[in-house]
């Protein structure tokens, strides 16, 4: 897929992470003990031998720009095509109020115009899978469609997140698109990656902003079936929607499942992350561990039930966490219980506290909280 280029999408337009993303990027953020969202299509890409990709970036970059650094984890460390930050339109103006994706787009009109690949596949990263995205090239091109859409037909649709429905004829070809709507009839879900020649992106964009419309899939490609012949590809394997905080949640807990677990992450290809050189979690004598999915350099010498605990967790003696989520080098001190919560990075809980979410509402807490 020399003559494939990629961009990943990073527009936080409709998703609700709260606190999750309230000091970083929607594409930053962590998730499965040791990995961020960017992750998955980040690696989708290079696994389907893509080697120009270029990332949009939004407000809050920092921590999204420390993870990916010059690409090397993903081998887009290269002399020729490789990685692109491609900076947000608002930083070129004072006070400008950030309009929407194609606003991106158009400030990065000069990437585009100097890659030279034919065509181009634009992918969101809160919506987590693994894919290969050769079949659907090749489907792509077989069908002679001017975009061509992944989705996935899902049995259950939770009304707390963000989906963009397709309705399809017997020929795949896309009729209806609606983007989070409210009455959710269809049961096929876009998996917002989209195929096209660079040139209709080219296009899209023009018309977008020559027109004074600015989402790229909303006014880009769902008003405008019509116009284009859209065709619609299915995708079979696991995917995880995570477009607001219960649903990252319930996510983050399915992981812990092992069919769900291997399927993500041993299946079509491996999904690469940056490293860090940290020693093995040191589980003590006192530890008592269930159904556990846990990062390097963590220590438990408490008790924690299924639970997902990134880089270098400290879990001290006689605490007790169950169900939650437990961020990059926080700590649980002595005799303090955890049900149902989501500790954001550097949190410290003070010994005998108790903290207790519901699972459909869990309970966050905020980046360097001391409770």
């Amino acid at each position: 897929m020399n003559n494939v280029m990629g961009i990943i999408n990073n527009n936080p337009q409709g998703i609700s992470l709260k606190e999750i993303t309230a000091h970083r990027s929607l594409a930053s953020t962590p998730i499965a003990a040791r990995h961020r969202l960017i992750d998955f299509p980040l690696s989708n890409m290079v696994n389907s031998g893509i080697k120009n990709v270029g990332i949009l970036l939004e407000s809050r970059f920092r921590s999204l720009l420390d993870h990916i650094g010059p690409g090397k984890a993903w081998g887009l460390d290269t002399k020729q095509d490789g990685l692109f930050l491609l900076p947000p339109a608002h930083i070129y103006g004072n006070n400008q109020i950030y309009k929407g994706d194609i606003e991106n787009l158009y400030t990065n009109l000069d990437y585009l115009h100097r890659s030279t690949q034919e065509y181009v596949i634009v992918a969101y990263p809160f919506i987590v899978c693994n894919l290969n995205y050769r079949k659907a090239f090749n489907h792509h091109i077989k069908t002679g469609a001017d975009i061509t859409v992944i989705y996935k037909d899902l049995e259950t649709m939770h009304r707390d997140s963000h989906y963009t429905t397709i309705k399809t004829d017997s020929e795949e070809k896309v009729l209806d698109m609606k983007v989070n709507p409210d009455t959710r009839k269809e049961t096929r879900v876009s998996l917002k990656r989209y195929i096209m020649k660079k040139d209709i992106l080219l296009e899209i964009i023009d018309n977008c902003v020559s027109t004074g419309q600015w989402d790229f899939e909303k006014n880009g490609i769902a008003s405008h079936l019509s116009h284009y012949d859209v065709r619609a590809f299915p995708a079979f394997d696991y995917i995880a929607i995570t477009g607001s905080v219960s649903e990252y949640y319930r996510r983050n807990m399915e992981m812990l499942q092992p069919d769900i677990f291997n399927n993500l992450f041993e299946g079509i290809g491996p999904i690469f992350t940056k490293p860090k050189d940290e020693a093995a979690t040191k589980y003590t004598t006192n530890s008592k561990v269930n159904n556990l999915l846990a990062a390097n350099g963590c220590y438990i010498d408490g008790e924690v039930e299924s639970s997902v605990l990134f880089r270098g967790v400290k879990i001290h003696h006689g605490a007790r966490v169950k169900n939650s989520i437990i961020m990059q080098k926080s700590e649980v001190k002595e005799n303090a219980v955890l049900e149902n919560v989501i500790i954001d990075k550097n949190v410290r809980i003070n010994p005998g506290k108790e903290l207790r979410g519901d699972p459909a509402f869990p309970l966050i807490i905020e980046k360097g909280s001391v409770i």
